[in-house]
């Protein structure tokens, strides 16, 4: 079994982004039994939290999908940093997962100018742009290992 200390400063970058994927992913799992007040208080949009108090699965579903999704994302970090087997398209996958939280980070303009409430969200995207930039600059830092059956836990 590896460890972290196996990992290189590179690989522990790309680990570290993949382990913030997996909190996220907890996070939404934790809303589902919460319900509407974990949605409003996570700015959900205004149908979902709407849906919510009417009793529909539709938030807890599409709350789901999107904790499957960080969960993907955060094995393709554990994959990157060579914790676990190479993934399919790995650059690519850790490219399109980075280039997506730190899109999501850039929210923190408005916020930090006033133009949007509540200031929770400048949390929400400080920890997005710090999670999409560990990826990036941790594939940046990889790209040459990450090549085809180069990365670390390859077969």
């Amino acid at each position: 079994m590896k460890s972290v200390r196996d990992l290189g400063p590179d690989g522990a970058v790309l680990w570290l982004a993949g382990l913030s994927s997996f909190a996220v992913a907890l996070v939404h799992v934790v809303m589902v039994p919460i319900g509407t007040p974990a949605y409003r208080y996570f700015t959900a949009p205004e149908r979902l939290i709407h849906l919510s108090e009417q009793g529909s699965l539709i938030p807890a579903l599409v709350t789901l999908g999107l904790a499957a999704g960080f969960t993907v994302w955060g094995l393709y970090g554990c994959s990157g940093g060579g914790m676990i087997r190479r993934l399919p398209l790995l650059r690519t996958g850790l490219a399109v997962i980075g280039a997506a939280y730190t899109l999501r980070g850039t929210l923190i303009v408005p916020q930090i100018a006033g133009a949007y409430q509540p200031s929770r969200g400048l949390a929400f995207s400080a920890v997005s742009l710090a999670v999409g930039a560990a990826h990036l600059i941790g594939l940046a830092r990889s790209w040459r290992r990450l090549r085809l059956g180069r990365g670390r836990g390859s077969p």
